[in-house]
């Protein structure tokens, strides 16, 4: 956890030095990661399953040929990770991130690597409407989004869906294709306009924070560096050190739950 008695908080402290940066940046992109979403009770994609997945391997189930296979028993697992998610709740981090961006969407780009949509709900839950380019912007997709297989329709859609046989599952309204899950599968690339905006915003960027990302995963994970590369400082929020730890201007080790209300206040 972080430490509020910390001494580095004084003037030269961490917790000054992060804000001083942020407050002086005209852009900056949020990479958020698994350790964001840890604090609201979201199991990460690699935790052991158990009951009916307890032998299956995600490999197996979250790819295109799985679901050409089998879209019934595909469709089966992800409203098995749905209703996981449904039962967690947005923690502190995600509103502080919320409030933050909503505040100055046009020079606040947020990232993430996260499937969950507990950003998307944070920014629900305000009290005011939601800012145009205060959205998050996906790099793997949305568990709670569905797309066409064939075609280019979209939704998001909380409900739980039929799963009970091929014939209830969801078709597209559009051309009647399949709809599947919006997620990126295994063996399926990032959305390609969406990392070379991405990648565009981190050369621009002034600051980026990263938070709760094991800095592991490529693409997202070259984001940082980008920054970096072009001019700009990385800030890092995670409780552990990572591969960027020693490339950030500004390492605060804490849970984001605590250190994302206060840094960003």
């Amino acid at each position: 956890m972080f430490d509020p008695t910390d001494p580095l908080r004084g003037p030269t402290g961490r917790l000054t030095r992060a804000r001083r940066l942020l407050d002086q940046a005209e852009r900056v992109l949020v990479l958020t990661g698994a350790g964001i979403s840890a604090e609201s009770g979201v199991p990460t994609f690699r935790d052991p399953m158990t009951g009916l997945w307890a032998h299956r391997r995600p490999e197996e189930l979250a790819t295109p040929e799985a679901f050409a296979h089998d879209p019934r028993l595909v469709w089966e697992w992800y409203e098995w990770r749905r209703a996981q998610l449904r039962a967690c709740a947005p923690n502190a981090a995600h509103h502080a991130l919320a409030e933050w961006i909503a505040a100055s969407p046009g020079g606040r780009r947020l990232y993430t690597q996260n499937v969950d949509g507990l950003h998307h709900r944070a920014l629900e839950e305000r009290d005011e409407p939601i800012p145009a380019g205060a959205h998050p912007r996906t790099l793997h997709g949305d568990l709670f989004g569905n797309r066409c297989s064939h075609c280019a329709w979209t939704e998001r859609a909380r409900e739980p869906l039929d799963t009970s046989s091929e014939h209830t599952l969801p078709r597209c309204p559009d051309c009647g294709g399949a709809v599947r899950p919006a997620v990126v599968w295994f063996g399926e690339a990032l959305d390609t306009e969406l990392l070379e905006q991405a990648m565009s915003d981190a050369q621009r960027a002034d600051v980026c924070l990263v938070v709760g990302t094991s800095a592991l995963v490529h693409p997202a994970a070259s984001l940082p560096r980008i920054v970096d590369r072009s001019g700009g400082v990385i800030i890092e929020v995670n409780p552990q050190p990572t591969p960027l730890t020693a490339e950030a201007a500004v390492h605060i080790a804490g849970a984001a739950g605590a250190v994302l209300p206060e840094l960003l206040m």
